[in-house]
């Protein structure tokens, strides 16, 4: 943690108009959340498939749908604080690589158990991303658009929950054997890492980083200016830094505060979507029980187009004007009222109609809400 004054530089960041430079910004860091999406969230359909051929049980379902999960924690919480100690950069990389195993370990892996390992393994380096994606596309944009350049990488997020369906569709459509299909949909989850290592390769360390945290203002400048083709081109102006250490950041009150109130938000949130998004073809299932497997999943895409992609768009153009804190609040608001109605009213879970178009509303205001607030007010 750092309190620390570059004039140049900051100065350069902050007031900076939107340029390609925030647009490479945002296609390099988009990439890697929309791989960390569909990773998430493809298990859910590849689950009903292996369910199917391994004959899993209700309680090695839930493992399989949630291990992914509980390894993003513990990723998040190592890999965000490696990147304060060794760069945002070397982390951004690393964590794709890690990726790429994990998705290419699940998609060969012979048994339950050993997909399990390997669905750990890429869990681990998608709650990795999460804190980098964010952190470092804030530190590069500026100060009027930094909330909708984060929601923008955040954004790619509904391209993973769209991609995967279709992908799906498709080679369920042609034919392919459930053996086949969810195999491949879990390996092309390393195309896209693999992808991301490239891109991210051709990017500088955060400037600011750089400047506050290693003492390196001059290397920033210059890196800054190279990876804007000089469009950003700030004057060496060298600075004091000031450092916060950790039991200082654990003892500060305002800091503690402000944890509490976005990871704490975050966690609520996690909660209900997460958890409704991967078990959403099993959901279907239970509501609609003599669908088949190619129709529940074109009603779960249909979901995700109709009532999900629209809440991202509107919270990107909206984000800055409507307020981050009270766009969140009204999600929440939303979302609540929706599971209340899904809960208390009799024989709503039975009837498809209803029923989807209530989820759908729930999944409109999620976007348009917490789901995208919750990721930019952190970072």
């Amino acid at each position: 943690m750092s309190a620390t004054r570059f004039p140049g530089l900051t100065h350069a960041l902050d007031e900076a108009p939107v340029s390609r430079f925030h647009l490479r910004a945002v296609l390099v860091s988009g990439m890697g959340f929309f791989t960390d999406a569909y990773d998430l969230f493809v298990i859910g359909i590849a689950a009903t498939l292996i369910k199917q051929q391994w004959q899993l049980s209700s309680d090695k379902l839930a493992l399989l749908n949630a291990v992914m999960l509980g390894a993003a924690v513990l990723g998040a919480m190592i890999f965000g604080r490696i990147a304060d100690l060794v760069g945002r950069k070397r982390v951004y990389w690393l964590v794709a690589v890690i990726m790429v195993v994990g998705a290419l370990g699940s998609a060969l892996a012979p048994s339950y158990w050993v997909l399990i390992a390997f669905r750990f393994v890429l869990g681990f380096g998608v709650g990795g991303d999460y804190p980098v994606s964010a952190v470092l596309m804030s530190e590069y944009a500026n100060r009027e658009d930094r909330g909708r350049l984060v929601g923008m990488v955040f954004s790619t997020q509904a391209l993973g929950l769209i991609v995967g369906p279709l992908i799906a569709l498709g080679l369920l459509g042609v034919g392919a054997s459930d053996n086949l299909a969810w195999r491949i949909m879990l390996g092309l989850g390393a195309v896209w890492a693999a992808t991301v290592v490239y891109l991210r390769s051709k990017m500088p360390e955060s400037p600011r980083y750089q400047a506050q945290v290693q003492g390196r203002h001059d290397k920033a400048v210059a890196d800054l200016a190279r990876f804007s083709d000089g469009s950003l081109n700030p004057a060496p102006v060298p600075a004091i830094t000031h450092t916060m250490g950790l039991r200082a950041f654990l003892t500060n009150r305002r800091w503690l505060v402000t944890l509490a109130g976005t990871a704490g938000c975050w966690f609520l949130l996690d909660y209900a979507y997460y958890g409704n998004t991967i078990s959403t073809p099993q959901i279907i299932a239970l509501i609609s029980p003599q669908s088949s497997t190619m129709t529940t999943i074109a009603i779960q895409l249909a979901i995700f187009v109709v009532a999900a992609v629209p809440g991202y768009l509107l919270a990107i153009a909206r984000l800055d004007r409507v307020g981050h804190r009270k766009l969140q609040l009204i999600g929440f608001a939303m979302m609540a009222l929706c599971f209340a109605v899904i809960g208390l009213v009799p024989g709503l879970t039975t009837a498809v109609a209803p029923f989807l178009l209530v989820y759908g509303v729930s999944y409109f205001f999620t976007e348009f809400g917490p789901n995208m607030t919750t990721f930019v007010m952190p970072s």
